[in-house]
């Protein structure tokens, strides 16, 4: 079943179950999913990798915005939009924890033949493509300037 499929699915239930977060998160999702299928280039399919994509992205802008909210002292919002945040992250894969992403990050440094800074565009490039959905650009970005600087 693809994620699309399990958006669908899920929606129904949601309804079913009357959680209105749950139902406002997947329509959102679906509603993204849909536009991402309509899109012009795009072939009518909505494959796992580039719905996966979708998801991140939505994640980042719900932190955004409940820190936009926090930010303007209203919690009620943030909340919102943070609880909608938890409901799209149960269809990403676990993200790697500091250590895990450390080693994998070496094994491609090491795999690209990068000996430094200089280098840094070369390992992103790798590394961005291979660990898509198991960590954020950030933090892939900011990990691979340490281990390259040493």
């Amino acid at each position: 079943m693809t994620l699309f499929d399990q958006i669908s699915e899920d929606i129904k239930k949601a309804m079913l179950a009357k959680d209105k977060v749950a139902l406002d998160a997947l329509r959102g999702i679906k509603k993204e999913f849909l536009e991402a299928k309509t899109a012009p280039g795009s072939d009518g399919e909505l494959h796992d990798d580039r719905a996966l994509q979708i998801l991140q992205k939505l994640v980042k802008q719900r932190k955004e915005s409940a820190d936009m909210y926090l930010g303007a002292g209203r919690k009620e919002l943030a909340d919102e939009e943070l609880a909608q945040c938890a409901v799209i992250q149960r269809y990403l894969p676990a993200m790697m924890s500091e250590a895990e992403l450390a080693e994998a990050l070496k094994s491609i440094i090491a795999e690209v033949g990068a000996a430094g800074p200089q280098d840094m565009g070369k390992v992103m490039g790798v590394a961005t493509k291979r660990l898509a959905g198991k960590a954020e650009g950030r933090a892939i970005s900011i990990k691979v300037k340490e281990l390259l600087s040493k």
